[in-house]
């Protein structure tokens, strides 16, 4: 029986092989918070929400820096805004988190939104093709989403954000640790052929 890693490029097979053990490790990690995320999905929001104003600060600081080596009001002007912008907007969803998670869920809202409308119109596109089917059903998923998140809006951003963070951590941690497992589990037989 072929585990069907053995066709992947040998060399990313060898380094996934190697840190197997860490991989696993790093993806169950990353299931258990998804877990807690799905628990306490405002404390995961709000920290999201903090997390993008932290980077929109540096983001805006290393602007700032670059537009002053360039020199501010010459070339570096359009720089220098930037970073001012960046640091305004980080600095407010910093000083207020609670506002900056309703945007995050307006605007997770309205991707969702559109996501939908395009994955349906793309599906009836693909309609002749096999599998056309899952590109809908995952169009009506996002439509719908979408519709929810928006219709329960201000409740919705106390769920939403933090919910679809911990589902796509669930997923994406299940995923990692089960190619890692997959690749020692190769490694073994291997070893005892």
């Amino acid at each position: 029986m072929t585990t069907g890693i053995e066709e992947i490029d040998q060399e990313m097979l060898t380094t996934i092989k190697r840190h197997a053990g860490l991989g696993m490790a790093v993806g169950i990690l990353t299931v258990i918070v998804g877990f807690l995320a799905l628990v306490a999905p405002l404390v995961a929001g709000l920290s999201i929400a903090i997390a993008v104003g932290v980077l929109l600060l540096v983001a805006g600081v290393s602007r700032l820096f670059l537009a002053f080596r360039m020199g501010s009001f010459g070339h570096g002007l359009l720089v220098f805004v930037i970073g001012l912008l960046s640091i305004v907007a980080g600095g407010y969803m910093l000083a207020r988190p609670g506002m900056a998670l309703a945007t995050l869920t307006l605007f997770l809202a309205a991707y969702f939104l559109v996501e939908g409308v395009f994955e349906i119109i793309w599906a009836f596109r693909l309609r002749p093709i096999k599998g056309w089917g899952w590109t809908l059903f995952s169009g009506v998923v996002a439509l719908a989403l979408g519709i929810m998140i928006w219709r329960q809006f201000p409740v919705s951003g106390v769920w939403a954000v933090g919910t679809l963070v911990g589902i796509s951590m669930i997923f994406g941690g299940a995923s990692l640790a089960s190619v890692c497992g997959a690749a020692r589990s190769a490694a073994k037989e291997a070893q005892a052929a």
